[in-house]
């Protein structure tokens, strides 16, 4: 069975594959590797590993932690939390979002405030179920967030909860709620 943990926190594997050869000024923190284009603004939380490539901008009191990768012009908005993730090139979030245990596709844009949520806080069983056509997969976690499609558009304090599957192109309206699995 896939485990999420697993492959999230081998992520400091993927230093010795980037497209970039790391030098000591590409590493800002233990852990993290920065592409020298890579803009980060100031008060920036990192908490390895982290892989941040080229041409992306983390805005001011960001925190990223757990296993973050940008692949490449990403923008991270200002007070964005971004949590054992990986973003595909020019995904952006906008300001004061949370990105939770997810996979995010390319062109994928996050309006302010919306959460793709990892947790059933609710939930006396919390195992994230995720749902492909008619079935119902377990995933044997309790913190799995979403994958994304290519070019989704999220909208302004969108909720995306555990286990969505979003296919390519869809856009979740402003105050939207994608809840897959009831």
């Amino acid at each position: 069975m896939f485990n999420w943990n697993d492959f999230i926190f081998g992520a400091e594997d993927l230093f010795k594959d980037l497209p970039w050869k790391i030098s000591v000024n590409d590493f800002i923190k233990d852990k993290a590797a920065i592409h020298p284009t890579a803009v980060i603004e100031e008060g920036v939380i990192m908490k390895g590993p982290i892989v941040i490539g080229p041409n992306c901008f983390v805005g001011a009191h960001a925190y990223l932690r757990g296993g973050v990768y940008l692949m490449g012009n990403n923008s991270i908005g200002p007070g964005c939390e971004l949590k054992s993730s990986i973003l595909f090139p020019h995904a952006n979030l906008a300001h004061f979002n949370f990105v939770g245990d997810s996979i995010v596709g390319s062109n994928v844009n996050f309006e302010a405030g919306s959460i793709v949520a990892n947790h059933y806080n609710e939930r006396t069983d919390k195992e994230i179920t995720v749902r492909v056509g008619s079935r119902l997969i377990k995933t044997g976690v309790e913190k799995f967030g979403a994958v994304i499609g290519d070019r989704c558009k999220i909208g302004a304090n969108a909720v995306i909860s555990p286990g969505t599957l979003l296919l390519p192109n869809t856009v979740v309206p402003r105050l939207g709620l994608v809840q897959q699995v009831g």
